[in-house]
């Protein structure tokens, strides 16, 4: 402790170490401020104007654009739309991801081997997947269609993606689908630390398989569980990829999500002032789940 205490006086006292550190933090700051600081204040500006992307002789509006949303219903509906959307995926990738892996964590032969082709989906784009689950989901001619067709029903109907009721349901099933393998590995890494000797006397005081599991394994592993929860909200709250790519938000308004109605006004109607009050709203809501997530989940690991 007392060379530690020496040593920190020794490069306070030295005349170069105060220049060399703050010139590494300069540029790193200016950086932060140029590409995230600016450009949130912007965006608290702009939601106040109506400026439409394009020209810069915009007029002060006030809180004109937020009465618009909320009295349109667009916000709700997308909002609504991503809760639904983030739910099934942190429960699909989560449920899916810790089975997989529970599954794999066993003494199996040519489990290398599966552990890679579960996870081989993740490395794909979003466009990738996109485009190839389109073709899935095609009615008459996708392959979901060909097999209802091999066991005698009509492949022509099945339009899951031009269904009000299920197209969301679709590409969170695509969006889980590509995002399990990753939530695999990480709980897979998380089950490899459990200490065997926990599991035998467990299984000496005549513990079931799922009494090991819930008393012993998901206890230890609650911090990997914290992780990927929040990894699987975040890929919820921030879902475009396949609303943009399978579904153009459609059919109607079923799979216009929080991060899709904020492109669609930008870019497509070229209301950048109401987009900008669109991602205000959506950012304050966005850190609100956040909060009460991480919360919620602190409070869980240390119950468990």
């Amino acid at each position: 402790m007392e060379m530690q205490k020496l040593r920190r006086r020794r490069l306070k006292g030295s005349p170069i170490f105060p220049k060399k550190m703050y010139a590494f933090v300069i540029p790193a700051f200016i950086l932060f401020l140029t590409f995230w600081i600016f450009p949130v204040f912007q965006l608290f500006y702009y939601s106040f104007t109506n400026f439409n992307g394009i020209n810069y002789h915009f007029d002060f509006i006030g809180f004109k654009n937020y009465f618009t949303l909320f009295h349109q219903g667009t916000l709700i509906n997308s909002i609504k739309n991503t809760l639904i959307y983030t739910v099934l995926i942190v429960v699909g990738s989560n449920v899916l991801g810790l089975a997989v892996a529970m599954a794999l964590n066993m003494k199996l032969k040519g489990k290398t081997f599966f552990r890679t082709c579960t996870f081989l989906p993740a490395l794909f784009s979003a466009i990738v997947v996109g485009f190839i689950w389109s073709y899935v989901y095609m009615p008459d001619k996708g392959m979901i269609a060909s097999l209802l067709e091999l066991i005698g029903m009509d492949g022509s109907r099945f339009n899951v993606l031009g269904d009000f009721t299920w197209a969301l349901y679709a590409i969170a099933a695509v969006e889980i689908w590509k995002s399990f393998g990753t939530t695999m590995i990480i709980y897979l890494a998380g089950l490899q630390t459990v200490d065997e000797s926990l599991l035998e006397a467990g299984k000496i005081d005549g513990c079931t398989e799922w009494q090991l599991i819930r008393k012993i394994k998901l206890p230890l592993i609650s911090s990997t569980i914290t992780i990927n929860v929040v990894l699987s909200v975040i890929a919820g709250l921030k879902a475009f990829d396949y609303a943009f790519i399978m579904t153009n938000g459609g059919p109607g308004k079923a799979t216009n999500t929080l991060m899709y109605t904020i492109y669609k006004i930008a870019f497509n109607e070229q209301m950048m002032g109401k987009a900008s009050a669109f991602s205000v709203v959506s950012f304050i809501v966005i850190i609100l789940i956040t909060i009460s997530m991480l919360i919620f989940m602190n409070k869980r690991e240390v119950e468990l």
